[in-house]
């Protein structure tokens, strides 16, 4: 059967449309992804304005027609933390079901991770072990451990690249101080988290996923050995700091022309880096290996996993 994932998240509205059939890898046949970056539309009093509304719909509505148009049997609608947390939001998530005309789940920030952790897991296998897993989003940042599918110990922190675009690096490009003060920020709210994940045993293998870690991957990571293409890629801790008074110098429009930066990353990209790197750091994690799948491959295998199943010839 044709399924489609409507990621509804804070940097982009992104559909995954894929063949699947129960106990069989999914295979994706449109992926199709309009940039929004709803925290450029943040009202002071929290609130989503109403560009910002008018444009997530449109974008929703769009979405909805392609998979009409591609014969989705169902479409699996999500939204994360913009939509969630926003003032308006339960206003704002009536209009975008008005638009699906279904109901649309508004995932939480664990349950994010969960379901990123279940992509991760099932990219690597069960033979990966114990994974520790970094996923930055335009609003939080998850992260989640464990040696199973289900993790042991998942978090949500809001500092996701495109929040702190707009809260700390207004400037294009950023200043150093601008950067250095965005740095002690994710310091001080990564600590309570590294306590928790403290006294988890040493991972197997760290992983990051999410299209600005692969981006990143791609500006300063490595192959590894043996490979090539961004499934089986590194990026080392310190590739990442060494690129990010680079990329804070360069001003958001020439950073398309580095390996890796898209047009829907330039604006972000400084953010992730140094969120990223803070979080590493505090991790004591030296290298992160690239997971090409995520929360919308986490949504399409839960899903799968639902679907009855009769074994051949039962």
């Amino acid at each position: 059967m044709r399924l489609g994932v409507l990621d509804i998240g804070s940097n982009t509205v992104h559909l995954l449309i894929a063949d699947v059939i129960p106990g069989g890898r999914p295979h994706a046949t449109t992926s199709q992804r309009t940039v929004l970056r709803l925290m450029r539309y943040l009202q002071p009093d929290g609130s989503i304005s109403e560009e910002g509304v008018t444009a997530l719909v449109d974008a929703v509505a769009e979405a909805r027609d392609i998979a009409a148009n591609e014969n989705v049997a169902e479409l699996l609608a999500t939204a994360t933390s913009a939509v969630r947390e926003a003032k308006n939001g339960t206003e704002v998530i009536a209009r975008i079901e008005q638009a699906l005309g279904q109901e649309l789940q508004v995932l939480g920030g664990e349950t994010e991770a969960r379901f990123t952790f279940l992509a991760v897991r099932r990219w690597f296998g069960w033979s990966a072990g114990q994974i520790l897993l970094f996923d930055i989003g335009g609003g939080s940042l998850e992260l989640a451990a464990g040696a199973d599918e289900l993790p042991d110990a998942a978090a949500s922190v809001p500092l996701g690249a495109g929040r702190m675009t707009v809260e700390y690096l207004p400037n294009d490009p950023p200043g150093d101080d601008d950067v250095d003060r965005l740095r002690k920020h994710a310091r001080a709210t990564l600590a309570p988290v590294a306590e928790m994940f403290a006294g988890m045993p040493k991972p197997d293998h760290v992983v990051g996923s999410s299209k600005a870690i692969r981006s990143l991957a791609k500006l300063a990571g490595d192959p590894m050995p043996g490979w090539s293409g961004i499934e089986r890629m590194v990026l080392p801790r310190s590739a990442l700091k060494a690129w990010i008074p680079r990329l804070a110098r360069i001003p958001a429009e020439a950073r398309e022309a580095l390996p890796g930066i898209t047009a829907d990353r330039t604006f972000q990209i400084v953010a992730a880096a140094v969120v990223l790197h803070q979080a590493m750091k505090i991790l004591d994690v030296d290298e992160l290996e690239i997971s090409p799948w995520a929360l919308r491959e986490g949504v399409l295998l839960r899903y799968i996993e639902s679907l009855s199943w009769t074994p051949p010839g039962a």
